[in-house]
């Protein structure tokens, strides 16, 4: 890992995610996770402060970048919230199968390189009744944002830490095995490229 990578790259990602259309976004679907929840792509822990905490139980953060957990630290300490790492990719989710009632993805989905293989992971460990929670931008449904997207994203995905901007979100949730059973989508406050956002809820099939 390069200088810009393990010292610029966190904090510009912390303060990229850390926008109030994002943290709008947030609000609408963190505050539902309830049990023992998994959060795939736990960052700098700008979730914590959404969190319902009377709702949940046990909280693992996957988080592989050493950098990112040491900027949610105090997000932690601040939160109250007994949070146990877990320090992998999405794609290798040490955790038991039907063991996680919610599992919470993002602003994540972007940049794990084989994410059906992690959504997949994802499906095994939810329990049954259990239910993903999903926040993420996207490919846009409008073709001259789209061809914008495929433009800009190879210089995109390099300066900004393997993200794609155009990935289709939901049919990489149904590609994984979950059927999506709350759909909603929009522009938020942005460049249309970077900011086609999709949020819902998805069971596991």
């Amino acid at each position: 890992m390069g200088w810009y990578d393990s010292k610029i790259l966190p904090q510009l990602t912390n303060l990229a995610c850390s926008t109030r259309p994002l943290q709008k976004q947030r609000d609408k679907v963190v505050p539902l996770a309830s049990g023992d929840v998994l959060e795939v792509g736990f960052g700098s822990g700008l979730n914590l402060p959404h969190y319902d905490r009377a709702n949940v139980g046990k909280l693992w953060g996957l988080e592989p970048s050493a950098e990112m957990w040491q900027l949610a630290e105090k997000q932690i300490t601040r939160s109250g919230i007994d949070v146990q790492r877990i320090e992998t990719t999405g794609e290798e989710i040490p955790l038991a199968a039907n063991s996680v009632d919610t599992v919470l993805v993002t602003y994540t989905l972007c940049t794990i390189v084989d994410v059906v293989a992690a959504l997949e992971g994802m499906r095994r460990v939810l329990k049954p009744d259990g239910q993903l929670l999903f926040c993420e931008h996207g490919k846009a449904p409008d073709e001259n944002v789209q061809r914008w997207q495929e433009r800009l994203n190879p210089a995109w995905k390099k300066l900004a830490g393997g993200c794609n901007m155009n990935r289709d979100i939901p049919a990489l949730l149904v590609a994984a095995g979950f059927t999506i059973v709350d759909d909603n989508r929009m522009y938020i406050p942005g460049l249309k490229a970077l900011n086609y956002s999709y949020w819902g809820r998805a069971r596991p099939r």
